[in-house]
């Protein structure tokens, strides 16, 4: 994930800005850049591919100045070159940007039309092009930043460096993280406490909807609307020597939840062409005339191929066999030659998986691997690897990884689909725009459940059974939710398909245990509608997981009802993960379990 570094200081800041960088490439990246101010005069050097290209450059180019803004960036609109790395220059202003911008089109077309100039394909380079604009309008710079931030819409943070300002950095926030550090007589910015280590240990980290102005002596902080807010300077754990940090969270799970809008910005990079709004060619499986599509994985990684298999049968009309891969390896399969195989692996190291890729492979089946370390073993043995790119997932139960597989396949899934024929441009161009949209709602819903998942985790601590209910895409989501609960808190917990309730899951229904029913006003609500009343008749606390369309059509009594924005269903599965993410990890947190590593469990399971 991109990384953004800053310094507003007294002295020469170029080399500091390239060695904060290195302590961000963990994040990952495909191209990196630096700009300075110095003498009245904004100047950048940026160079495709590793850091080492980029001080190269410095070395033979050297840039003076003491404010200066850095980047390492994940392509996302435009191939990776040095056209396309950040920081992006207009008329006097340099941006560097985490995120997506969702209206950059629109505004590149204005832009455009009233006389600009692109140097670039990137969405970033619209917020530099509209500042200037802003900035040719006769506002200040402090003026041109706010006005800005109310044209773009998405996912952002973002550092904005003037040349007639060349004390001061202007931040903003929604969606990736920033922290801003306080020193003596300078100031700082970072994508994260690590990246600011050496210089101090004392940060505030911005929330989602904050602005800020940076100078050496100090920052001043904003909310969206420009009323002054406070955010708490805190003593960073961070040192120059961890590699990755909780930053101002308590535990690895949480950070990973609250990445995930920044996560999925990366993925869809990877695999959405924004200015065309499609999904860029797929290589390695052509998916035209297959007969099927086999899928295996274990444990979050098998539900995420259990979710696909609803978008690949639905919008490329292609059928799926599942299954788990401990019992995939061993059953014996009849595998039709004209098919392909797709392996699910965060680690791509995983025993089962990799068993079961073997068995396909001998088959004669075509092989692809959806994997988040692209040099692992499933990954190497693989026809086609599809990178989940989530970045490093400490905490044992997957969250960003889950995600991030999901916003994969579904992009594979439309893919497929168009391949076919079984989905028109018109469909595929909406089906994108959705997915686009995800790295702002799933902020905006982190933000808005929060409170509510925390108290809920307390009445939830003190039942020893709970049930999940779902169907369509909300079925996995469900069985995901209760295998998030029993692997951190030890709660026993079960997901089951809506429709399955009276074979048998109704027998368990009473006052002490809950059900937790995930139901958005989809084409299965009134169904899942039902089910819950069987739950109410017979005394079950209902948790009911919905959207606000769904929360107005019904007046059931619940234990507890979580209001989601209202969604197409294609993104239904992202979005509803965060509060049954959030759920489990609070309350394993109110009962005192080892959140990040979990009794009995291994990160990656290399073992049978």
């Amino acid at each position: 994930m991109c990384g953004i570094v800053g310094i507003v200081g007294v002295r020469p800041v170029a080399e500091r800005l390239v060695d904060a960088l290195k302590r961000l490439e963990y994040r990952g990246y495909d191209s990196a850049g630096v700009a300075t101010v110095h003498d009245g005069r904004l100047d950048r050097r940026r160079a495709e591919g590793k850091l080492f290209n980029l001080e190269a450059r410095l070395a033979g180019e050297p840039l003076a100045g003491n404010s200066g803004i850095a980047h390492t960036r994940w392509a996302t609109h435009g191939v990776p070159n040095e056209a396309n790395a950040h920081p992006h220059f207009s008329g006097g202003v340099a941006v560097v940007h985490n995120g997506i911008i969702e209206n950059f089109a629109e505004i590149r077309n204005e832009l455009i039309a009233s006389g600009a100039v692109f140097a670039s394909q990137t969405d970033t380079e619209v917020v530099a092009q509209l500042i200037s604009a802003n900035l040719k309008a006769g506002m200040s710079p402090r003026a041109a930043v706010r006005a800005m931030l109310k044209r773009v819409t998405g996912a952002y943070a973002l550092a904005i460096l003037f040349e007639s300002d060349p004390d001061t950095i202007f931040a903003a926030r929604s969606g990736p993280p920033l922290a801003i550090g306080y020193g003596d007589t300078e100031m700082y910015l970072g994508s994260d406490a690590i990246a600011l280590a050496p210089f101090t240990s004392q940060v505030a980290y911005l929330v989602d909807g904050d602005w800020a102005v940076i100078t050496r002596t100090g920052a001043e902080i904003m909310d969206f609307d420009g009323n002054p807010v406070q955010r708490i300077r805190q003593q960073s754990t961070a040192s120059a020597y961890v590699v990755i940090d909780k930053g101002n969270h308590r535990h690895f799970m949480e950070k990973e939840i609250y990445e995930q809008p920044e996560a999925i910005s990366h993925t869809l990079g990877h695999y959405i062409d924004f200015a065309e709004s499609r999904i860029r060619p797929v290589a390695g499986i052509d998916f035209t005339n297959l007969a099927s599509v086999a899928i295996s994985a274990c444990g979050t990684a098998y539900l995420a191929g259990l979710t696909s298999k609803y978008w690949f049968e639905r919008y490329a009309r292609l059928p799926v066999e599942i299954d788990v891969a401990s019992e995939f390896r061993y059953r014996e399969v009849p595998l039709v030659a004209n098919s392909a195989a797709l392996f699910i692996s965060q680690s791509g190291e995983t025993a089962d998986t990799l068993a079961s890729l073997r068995y396909c492979r001998e088959a004669g089946l075509k092989i692809g691997a959806v994997v988040n370390v692209r040099e692992s073993t499933i990954a190497r043995e693989s026809d086609a690897i599809f990178p989940i790119l989530a970045g490093p997932e400490i905490g044992v139960a997957s969250t960003k990884a889950f995600t991030s597989q999901l916003t994969v396949l579904a992009s594979l899934a439309i893919a497929a689909g168009r391949q076919r024929g079984t989905i028109t441009p018109e469909r595929e161009k909406a089906l994108v725009g959705h997915l686009a949209e995800m790295p702002r709602v799933m902020s905006a819903v982190l933000n808005r459940i929060q409170p509510k998942m925390e108290m809920l985790a307390r009445d939830l601590s003190k039942f020893k059974d709970v049930l999940y209910l779902g169907r369509g895409t909300s079925f996995p989501i469900a069985m995901e939710g209760a295998l998030k609960l029993k692997e951190i808190s030890y709660i026993h917990a079960e997901g089951y398909a809506a429709g399955e309730l009276k074979h048998g899951p109704i027998a368990l229904i009473d006052e002490n245990m809950p059900v937790i029913v995930i139901a958005p006003h989809d084409r299965f609500f009134e169904k899942t509608v039902s089910n819950m009343q069987e739950v109410a008749a017979r005394g079950g606390r209902i948790i009911l997981i919905t959207d606000e369309a769904g929360a107005a059509a019904t007046d059931l009594p619940t234990m507890a009802t979580i209001v989601l924005p209202d969604v197409d269903e294609a993104i239904q599965p992202m979005i509803f993960a965060l509060p049954i993410q959030l759920l489990a990890y609070h309350t394993a947190v109110f009962m005192g379990t080892d959140v990040d590593q979990p009794r009995n469990l291994a990160k990656s399971v290399t073992v049978e």
